[in-house]
């Protein structure tokens, strides 16, 4: 091999190794995940201008770059521009995609969903231990694993749940431990008392169930039974409450709802402005609010429509009709068709749990979730270092 290729099989490896630990971080360390990100991103830059490599990234990249120019432009007339501009940093995420592009091909793919599943394993444990020995089982003290907050906690449980449910799915051998994982992953989310949570992972794992044989939905009447035996009694509050006018958490967010309308009629093409819906809250507050101010919506679209402006919501709805488009292909079709899974089980969680919470504006959310849809679309392409075939050989229906 010519020092030009060791040193191309170098970053290339190194980069993949960064990718992979910088997606299972994400479970456990917002510092550590975005540090590997950051360095990866870097040797990304060096690959695409130094030795030339050619720019490639999934047609869903467009839209996205779509958007964050649009963030940009709302930032602009945003009425505190450095605040928002600020905010908008958020967007240097999106690198992940052809980060995860360039580094992640081929069977590569497959490892690193292996990794995001073992790293979630794990911070479900931690979880579970939290509920059962150290009193984090009320609704004012929930499980948070390794993480700060008990959204973000469940937010990224919910897509490695997907993740380790499509791998029992599509892949033939090596089940026995994502059949170990999934309890626990299930186990801890429904300990994290978090309802989008539960609707969007729902969501998700009846989709990949009805794609792989509808026959298979015959088994949820089942699972609900066994939910209803086994969960403890402050779980099934939190499903019974599930679409309550009555529960004050719904009420306020009827509320939000509402707000975010005026908000947009008084400011469709740029919104209010990146992190001006806390600051403008007070002028919008709906008669019938809980809470007194919120920092978001808790509605996907509706908080991008109201912080940025009807233009960028239609990107990010032409992002989601093209991502979507792609992993539906892939998964019926191959290669890779449990990695594609992953995906397509990501999005349906992130749009789902999305109607009720503001998870696309979650940094380690987001960072996972951008990893997970582009690993399909970098399966299906070997890696020019590494020689690797597109077609993993355990990964076929």
């Amino acid at each position: 091999m010519t020092t030009t290729g060791a040193r191309v099989v170098t970053i290339s490896t190194a980069g993949f190794a960064l990718v992979a630990f910088s997606l299972g971080a994400t479970q456990w360390s917002i510092f550590a995940a975005q540090t590997a990100f950051e360095v990866a991103a870097i040797l990304w830059a060096v690959e695409l201008f130094r030795h030339r490599r050619r720019f490639d990234a999934p047609p869903f990249f467009v839209p996205l770059l779509a958007y964050a120019a649009l963030t940009l432009v709302s930032a602009l007339f945003s009425p505190d521009r450095l605040a928002s501009l600020s905010d908008s940093r958020q967007l240097l995420l999106f690198l992940m995609v052809p980060v995860v592009a360039m580094f992640a091909r081929g069977d590569r793919a497959t490892r690193i969903v292996d990794v995001v599943i073992a790293f979630g394993a794990a911070s479900a444990v931690v979880g579970i231990l939290q509920s059962g020995m150290f009193g984090y089982n009320t609704l004012d003290s929930r499980p948070v694993g390794p993480l700060s907050h008990w959204m973000t906690f469940s937010g990224v449980l919910m897509l490695a749940t997907g993740a380790a449910f499509a791998r029992l799915l599509y892949v033939r051998k090596d089940w026995a431990w994502p059949a170990i994982a999934v309890p626990a992953l299930l186990a801890a989310l429904a300990l994290s008392l978090t309802r989008n949570a539960y609707l969007g992972t729902g969501a998700a794992l009846c989709a990949l169930l009805a794609i792989r044989n509808w026959r298979l939905l015959l088994v949820l009447p089942v699972a609900g039974l066994i939910v209803m035996l086994v969960a403890p009694g402050v779980v099934m509050t939190r499903i019974n409450s599930i679409g309550d006018p009555n529960d004050l958490a719904t009420r306020d967010r009827f509320a939000m709802l509402r707000m975010g309308v005026h908000m947009i009629q008084d400011h469709p093409l740029t919104g209010v402005g990146p992190e001006m819906v806390e600051r403008v809250y007070l002028e919008y507050r709906d008669p019938l609010y809980v809470n007194p101010t919120n920092p978001h919506l808790h509605n996907v679209p509706m908080q991008i429509a109201a912080e940025r402006g009807l233009p960028a919501l239609a990107a990010w709805l032409w992002f989601v009709v093209v991502a979507s488009r792609d992993l539906w292909r892939q998964l019926l079709r191959g290669p890779a068709r449990a990695v594609a899974g992953a995906g397509l089980a990501a999005m349906v969680a992130m749009l789902v749990a999305g109607l009720f919470e503001y998870n696309f504006g979650d940094s380690e959310f987001l960072m996972l979730f951008l990893g997970l849809i582009t690993l399909p679309w970098a399966a299906a392409r070997p890696d020019p270092a590494a020689g690797a075939s597109p077609e993993f050989a355990g990964d076929r229906a």
